[in-house]
C-alpha cells in the first residue's frame, strides 16, 4: 500500500488466513467455561455454487481426502444447496471431535483454494448449542474467508428469522482473546438454514 492509497483513503484487502480456524478448539473451552455452550460436532463450508468438472473433482478430491479418516462414520462430507443459491460442504462428527471437525472444515477450504475456487469461498461455520430447556439456544460461529475473521450468529428458535443480537455480542467480549473477531458488525451476515448449524 502506498501513499497515494493512503491519501485517497484505500485499503488493502485482508488476506485470507486458514490457520485462524485452528483456533475454534480453544475457543471452544472458552465459550463452553463462560456461556455453557457445547460443539455440535457439525460445521459446513459456503460457496458460490460451481458448476463443471473441475468442481466435481475438486469434491471427489475432498471425498478421497476426508474419507481417509478411521475414525468417521458415515460419509466424509455432504454437499448441499441452500435456499439463496448457495452450495455447502457439510461434515459431522461426534461433539467431542471439535478438532477433527475443524482439520475437515481447513481441508475443504484449502482443497478448493488449490484449485482454483477460493475466490467462490464465502465462508464456514462451526455448530454450537447449550442445551438450555425447549432444546438449547443455537450458535454458530462463523468464519469469513475473504476476512480471516470469525463472528458469533445466534438464530432465535421459533418462527421467524431473528438472531439474539445480545447473546452475539456477549460472545464477541468472550472470544476476544481467543479467535479474531470481525469488529464491523455490518459483516456479522445472517446464515439463515445453513446445514452444520
Amino acid at each position: 500500500m502506498g501513499l497515494l492509497d493512503i491519501l485517497l483513503g484505500r485499503t488493502k484487502p485482508v488476506a485470507p488466513d486458514l490457520d485462524q480456524l485452528f483456533a475454534l478448539p480453544s475457543a471452544a473451552v472458552t465459550l463452553e467455561a463462560a456461556a455453557g455452550f457445547r460443539a455440535t460436532g457439525r460445521g459446513a463450508v459456503c460457496f458460490a455454487t460451481v458448476e463443471g468438472g473441475a468442481f466435481e473433482q475438486t469434491h471427489r478430491e475432498v471425498q478421497a481426502l476426508l474419507d481417509a479418516d478411521a475414525e468417521r462414520t458415515g460419509p466424509p462430507v455432504e454437499l448441499t444447496q441452500d435456499a439463496y443459491g448457495y452450495s455447502w460442504l457439510v461434515s459431522r462428527r461426534t461433539p467431542d471431535q471439535l478438532s477433527a471437525l475443524v482439520n475437515d472444515l481447513h481441508a475443504v477450504n484449502s482443497a478448493m483454494e488449490v484449485n482454483g475456487f477460493g475466490p467462490q469461498l464465502l465462508c464456514s461455520l462451526a455448530g454450537f448449542e447449550d442445551g438450555g430447556a425447549d432444546g438449547g439456544r443455537r450458535l454458530a460461529l462463523v468464519y469469513l474467508y475473504k476476512r480471516g475473521t470469525f463472528f458469533p450468529f445466534a438464530p432465535l428458535a421459533g418462527d421467524g428469522q431473528r438472531r439474539d443480537s445480545s447473546l452475539e455480542l456477549q460472545v464477541k467480549s468472550m472470544l476476544g482473546n481467543d479467535l479474531r473477531i470481525e469488529q464491523d458488525l455490518s459483516r456479522w451476515f445472517p446464515v439463515w438454514g445453513a446445514p452444520g448449524l
